[in-house]
């Protein structure tokens, strides 16, 4: 049998529930291996689809959504309400999460690895495709990191396009340079302070309570053009900015806190969304 591969075809920014971490934040790259007979022109498959026509499929199923393991057992939901459910996570504390289909992805599986959302983009992917093409593997993987990374969650109600949904994410690197040298210590700070993080903007906010396990919530909500969304999740694993979340706010709210504590330094921060992309702040 023949074989096509493209690696580095995208990445995938989505995020995921965790029994333990709670909402995670992930980009992964995704490689590509067609397998089959050569069709006329001599190839298993044009080059130029594969980008079309996989790369569409990629995108449209799994990117900017939040993939929720159907077979866990600390989640559940109101049938009345079909859009909403919440997560148990192992500690006793919840998360609530609403919002239109398009905005999750249901997964066949108790836990989210890359092998079972490969699987589902190996089946979907095989349906689009010619007869020639008899097998598709799908390998998904984190992009190697030499430093400080943290995982993030967000939404951003103005977008237009996906980035609305309230719950997707990226798992990014950074690097923050003091006087015009890499500051190690600072970056290895924020990272452990933004792991596994929800960065929240608290115009969303509608609520903060206790609930009855005594676990302090706060509750983001908006409407955007896809719809209705909400999210409630214990504070402690949200962190939040005055303004919106968008990369280039992020960095800048960064280079802010860092000038204030090095008043008399340069400092510039790059903070990336996913991989290889991102936005600057000098301060």
């Amino acid at each position: 049998m023949n074989h096509l591969f493209v690696d580095n075809l995208t990445v995938i920014d989505f995020a995921y529930l965790d029994p333990t971490r709670g909402l995670v934040g992930e980009s992964w790259i995704a490689d590509v291996v067609l397998g089959g007979e050569l069709d006329e022109q001599g190839m298993v498959f044009d080059f130029s689809n594969v980008k079309r026509t996989i790369k569409r499929v990629i995108d449209e199923r799994v990117d900017h959504r939040l993939v929720i393991p159907r077979g866990y057992h600390g989640l559940s939901w109101n049938e009345e309400e079909p859009d909403t459910f919440n997560w148990s996570l192992t500690d006793g504390s919840q998360i609530t999460h609403r919002s239109p289909d398009e905005a999750i992805v249901w997964l066949s599986a108790d836990r989210v690895v890359p092998s079972a959302v490969a699987s589902l983009l190996e089946q979907e992917i095989k349906a689009v495709l010619p007869a020639n093409v008899i097998s598709v593997e799908i390998n998904l993987r984190e992009e190697e990191i030499d430093g400080a990374y943290y995982h993030y969650v967000h939404g951003l109600k103005k977008h237009l396009g996906n980035c609305q949904r309230i719950a997707h994410g990226h798992r990014s690197p950074i690097r923050i340079d003091r006087n015009g040298h890499r500051d190690y210590d600072l970056e290895r700070r924020w990272a452990k302070l933004w792991r596994d993080i929800y960065v929240g903007s608290e115009e969303d906010v509608v609520r903060r309570h206790v609930g009855e396990d005594g676990v302090r919530y706060v509750t983001f909500e908006y409407e955007a053009n896809q719809g209705e969304f909400a999210l409630t999740l214990p504070e402690e694993r949200a962190y939040m900015l005055d303004t919106d979340t968008t990369v280039e706010l992020i960095a800048a709210h960064m280079a802010d806190k860092l000038k204030v504590e090095f008043a008399t330094d340069t400092i510039r921060v790059k903070a990336y969304e996913g991989v290889g992309k991102g936005a600057i702040a000098e301060r």
